[in-house]
């Protein structure tokens, strides 16, 4: 009767591996597991024999327990293919690794990792990411459990399902996998760019290159400004111009004037002309000048537009939700005349047309006043985002309340 048994790598590594006579065929040093099944599936044996290291085919082995040693044996003869692709070995490429562990939206580093020997063959089903883990690859866990066993202390342990991580640190190694990543698809921007953060150049360069165009946009907006000056050195001119150009001017604009200015004016010139112009009038401000941090990505319509037409636009278009916090109304000039919240879009009848909903009585703010003002009249007025405007009273931008909470980070970061 088959029963299903579990191991850690490391409590069979650097052990013995016989044929089913008892002959010895080596020593086993790593574990090779294939990704063509739905979970990683143990595919070769790599043994030390002789002064060298072969592959041995894994389709006859069995594993079982011996005396609390774990033994791998075969009959022979032995097949020793080459390593297949797709294929990736354990102790090389993922022990001491750093992978992501997509449930806690973070990097770990792996101490161990733990498989399952089932009817349908051995699975890599876990990593141990704990203390347990560590201790158990220096020896010290069986003696170091009884010690603190004798105190009511148990020793921190912590396991991960493989099904729930990413493997990032393999890719500049060579090794290639036919779904490179795709778990990371899964996570929100904000969590991908944290995790960024914390690898190393080459990892953020390859793990970031992995992703669809629109999803690197979004996590580059994301991103501290360290880290975006180095992922775009990391890419090619036209790469990095297509993904500023997905951007909002605003961003493109604050991380362009941290870079060098020769970097800076090759991707400029590689943008499409109107998103470039967008941004180079945006870095014309100073850097305490309200059109410094305001966005030009706002919603304007006439006044003769009934609700039905906007509304019919707004379904078209899909803005950004900070975008619709309030829609501006504008003349014939692009001046701004009056504002119109999305509250009261949404209750007024289809015919309705703008100038009945409008409200005259507007905030606004100059492009050239200081930053610190803005602060206070967001505040005041209890607003979401206030729109911009020059001295002739032409709709500029908007800044949204986003805007203002960061610029007010930045610069208690600068000041630290």
């Amino acid at each position: 009767m088959f029963r299903e048994t579990t191991f850690y790598l490391s409590r069979v590594l650097g052990k013995k591996v016989f044929t089913d006579a008892g002959a010895l065929l080596g020593i086993l040093s790593d574990i090779a597991v294939s990704f063509e099944a739905a979970a990683p599936q143990v595919a070769a044996l790599v043994l030390k024999s002789g002064g060298r290291e072969v592959i041995a085919d894994y389709v006859n082995f069995t594993v079982s327990e011996e005396k609390g040693q774990f033994i791998f044996r075969c009959p022979e003869p032995v097949a020793f293919p080459s390593l297949a692709e797709n294929t990736l070995l354990l102790k090389k490429y993922v022990l001491d690794r750093q992978l992501v562990d997509v449930s806690g939206r973070k990097l770990v580093r792996v101490n161990d990792l733990r498989l399952a020997v089932m009817s349908t063959g051995t699975f890599l089903v876990a990593v141990d990411v704990g203390f347990e883990g560590l201790m158990r690859r220096l020896g010290a866990a069986k003696p170091l459990k009884s010690l603190l066993g004798l105190f009511g202390v148990k020793m921190p342990g912590k396991l991960i399902l493989w099904h729930e991580v990413e493997t990032v640190d393999i890719g500049h190694a060579g090794i290639k996998l036919s779904k490179p990543y795709s778990k990371l698809e899964t996570l929100h921007v904000s969590d991908l760019a944290d995790i960024l953060e914390e690898m190393d150049i080459k990892m953020q360069a390859e793990v970031f290159s992995s992703l669809d165009d629109e999803k690197a946009a979004d996590v580059l907006e994301e991103l501290e400004t360290e880290t975006q000056l180095t992922v775009l050195e990391s890419l090619s001119v036209e790469k990095a111009a297509d993904l500023l150009e997905m951007m909002p001017a605003d961003e493109v604009a604050d991380i362009l004037e941290e870079m060098a200015e020769e970097r800076a004016e090759e991707l400029l010139s590689e943008m499409e002309s109107g998103a470039s112009e967008e941004v180079r009038e945006l870095m014309e401000y100073e850097d305490n000048e309200v059109g410094s941090i305001m966005t030009t990505d706002f919603i304007a319509y006439k006044i003769s537009m009934t609700v039905s037409d906007v509304i019919e636009e707004l379904r078209r278009l899909k803005p950004e939700s900070s975008s619709i916090y309030y829609l501006y109304i504008v003349d014939e000039s692009e001046r701004l005349t009056a504002t119109v919240s999305l509250r009261d879009l949404i209750v007024s009848a289809p015919a309705t047309t703008l100038d009945e909903i409008m409200n005259t009585k507007m905030i606004y703010v100059y492009d050239t006043d200081d930053i610190e003002s803005i602060g206070e009249i967001i505040s005041k007025y209890n607003l979401l985002a206030v729109p911009v405007v020059d001295r002739e009273m032409e709709l500029l931008g908007m800044v949204v309340i986003d805007d203002i909470v960061y610029n007010l980070l930045r610069a208690r970061r600068r000041k630290l």
